[in-house]
């Protein structure tokens, strides 16, 4: 895998993470290369699976979801059926940005998007709080994104 990733590649990787329409015209003028072997390496980014796909990335601000909480989750059972069934659920919760199992005082921690402190609540209510094995959650408002990449770095 890291022979995939040469000094080319890393560059072919650090500007379709700065712009992933770029034409291949384009990314081929910038790194040096002609088009062909650009779209080759893409190629074999993406079936060695270092790409793993293309999405727009949407503004929270201007969709009105400037409220940001981070959720501590105890769950009440850690079998594994129980872990399936709260993974299956917390997938299916639109307002949940990102979630990790956590190893440490509780056992979820999820980031969750809202308009407002009452919409939070309400999500909380009907959504979170419901989900299955949900034992007790501890909330921490952001209040303020000091950092905010959504990009992964790439070590040399």
């Amino acid at each position: 895998m890291t022979d995939l990733l040469d000094p080319i590649n890393r560059r072919i990787l650090a500007e379709l993470l700065a712009n992933a329409r770029i034409p291949v015209t384009e990314l081929a003028r910038k790194v040096g290369l002609s088009k062909t072997p650009v779209a080759l390496r893409i190629r074999q980014l993406e079936d060695a699976g270092l790409i793993t796909g293309y999405r727009a990335i949407l503004s929270p601000v201007r969709l009105g979801l400037t409220h940001v909480t981070y959720v501590e989750v105890r769950v009440s059972d850690t079998r594994q059926k129980a872990l399936e069934a709260f993974n299956t659920a917390i997938r299916a919760v639109p307002e949940v940005e990102e979630c990790y199992m956590i190893a440490g005082g509780f056992d979820y921690l999820l980031k969750v998007r809202s308009r407002d402190m009452a919409d939070y609540r309400r999500i909380m209510a009907e959504r979170i709080s419901v989900l299955p094995h949900v034992h007790a959650t501890s909330s921490h408002v952001a209040m303020e994104a000091v950092v905010e990449q959504g990009m992964l770095p790439l070590a040399e």
